[in-house]
């Protein structure tokens, strides 16, 4: 794979920082392509019990608090966005530092809560998703089929969804997927259509309530070839014939009429981040769940339930490639909690919550000619059982440095670091 052609992929490399890591800490971040290759590149670290579950992670609020607000108190009709407790300026980061939304988790009189942070106002600027989207694709289609396909042995074709799932969010082969996450992606995209995975974002789901919000792009310059139309269970003995459509009216180019500078899947970090946030909440608030995902879908994403071998040995999202959150979020624990200082990520992560942490991540990156910028984006899910305090919350945010070239997507990745690095901090600071 090589740089020059491909803009959206995160080539892997062998990790180099983490070696010194279990010796020294958690080492100084490298510039430009070291962090490119080595950290953004890097396969994920793995919590001491990984064990695939569903989150039971929030702490509990007293009833009448208003610092966070139920889905029931808050709505999803249009408009729901302003009923929320929120902050937009929650957050002490300039927007030059980047742009970043985190919608915090609670448990509320036996309900699941919520408040939005964001920085300097930024949580509904516009900007070009990457990667981060293809997680968006997949749930998309998952909503369009029967619980019968979220099986850890579906096949599309030959190949284990779960392995499809998995090659998406890690960039390596995993089974017969061959960790072309751009085709495996556009794959995705054609089946759910462009007009839906918009939709969801309006008034089929998230009344995000920015028209300028939508899913109209795809991935790379072709899409995925199952060797035949069929998806098949065998453990529920069914199958069906998926077509991926040749053409799709709802799609765009990407410098559309509509689409200005930022693409043709323009998001915002607040948009990202409840799409997410949904998905992790799925099975715990009825009251948002995406219509037709089955809970079974939201695990196959999350875990890859089923996934073959592979070299980060994860699934789903648990095999998201790179470590620039694990490494801002032990920073900002060993920032915390001064006796965690000069461990590895490793270590730091797992004695803070015995072993019990869960980061669910996808990143995007690239070097955009459009806007001569260079951009790192990211999608996460977080879970810190903390002795002083369980901490559950999801985060979108981005950053990016001018320029584009591969060396400064890792300059970008780096400032996108220090960015989640102090939005953590000032999360589980008591």
């Amino acid at each position: 794979m090589k740089k020059s052609t491909i803009a959206l992929f995160l080539v892997l490399f062998p990790l180099t920082a983490c070696s010194q890591a279990q010796t020294n800490g958690i080492p100084p971040a490298p510039e430009g392509l070291a962090y490119y290759d080595d950290i953004m590149g890097a396969p994920p670290l793995l919590p001491a019990n990984a064990e695939p579950g569903w989150q039971q992670c929030a702490p509990a609020v007293a009833a009448d608090s208003q610092t966070y607000r139920t889905s029931q108190e808050v709505g999803t009709d249009e408009g729901w966005i302003e009923a929320t407790a929120h902050d937009w300026q929650a957050l002490p980061m300039s927007a030059e530092d980047g742009k970043i939304t985190v919608i915090d988790f609670a448990q509320k009189d036996g309900q699941m809560a919520y408040r939005y942070l964001a920085n300097a106002n930024t949580q509904d600027d516009l900007y070009e998703p990457w990667s981060s989207s293809k997680i968006m694709a997949f749930a998309g289609v998952m909503s369009l089929l029967s619980d019968n396909f979220a099986q850890p042995d579906t096949l599309v074709g030959d190949v284990k969804l779960a392995d499809l799932i998995t090659s998406i969010n890690s960039y390596e082969a995993s089974g017969k997927a061959d960790g072309n996450s751009n085709a495996l992606a556009y794959y995705l995209v054609n089946l759910a259509g462009r007009d839906y995975l918009t939709a969801l974002f309006h008034d089929a789901w998230l009344r995000i309530g920015q028209p300028q919000v939508m899913f109209r792009g795809a991935y790379g310059p072709d899409a995925f070839q199952p060797t035949d139309l069929y998806w098949r269970t065998p453990s529920r003995q069914v199958a069906a014939q998926i077509v991926s459509r040749d053409s799709d009216s709802g799609s765009r180019s990407y410098r559309c009429d509509d689409c200005g500078l930022t693409g043709n899947k323009p998001m915002t970090t607040l948009a990202s981040a409840e799409f997410l946030k949904r998905l992790a909440a799925h099975k715990r608030d009825r009251l948002t769940q995406m219509p037709g995902l089955s809970d079974a879908a939201v695990q196959m994403l999350f875990y890859g339930l089923g996934h073959s071998d592979n070299s980060a040995n994860a699934g789903g999202m648990m095999a998201g490639a790179s470590l620039t959150p694990h490494r801002a979020i032990a920073a900002a624990l060993q920032q915390q909690f001064p006796e965690l200082q000069g461990l590895s990520v490793q270590q730091t992560l797992d004695q803070a919550t015995n072993g019990n942490w869960r980061i669910f991540h996808k990143l995007g990156a690239g070097p955009s000619e459009t806007r001569g910028a260079s951009e790192v984006v990211a999608l996460a899910h977080i879970c810190l059982p903390l002795a002083t305090g369980t901490k559950e919350f999801t985060f979108a945010a981005q950053a990016s440095v001018d320029d584009n070239s591969y060396d400064h997507v890792g300059l970008a990745g780096a400032k996108l670091e220090r960015l989640i690095e102090n939005a953590v901090r000032e999360l589980i600071q008591p």
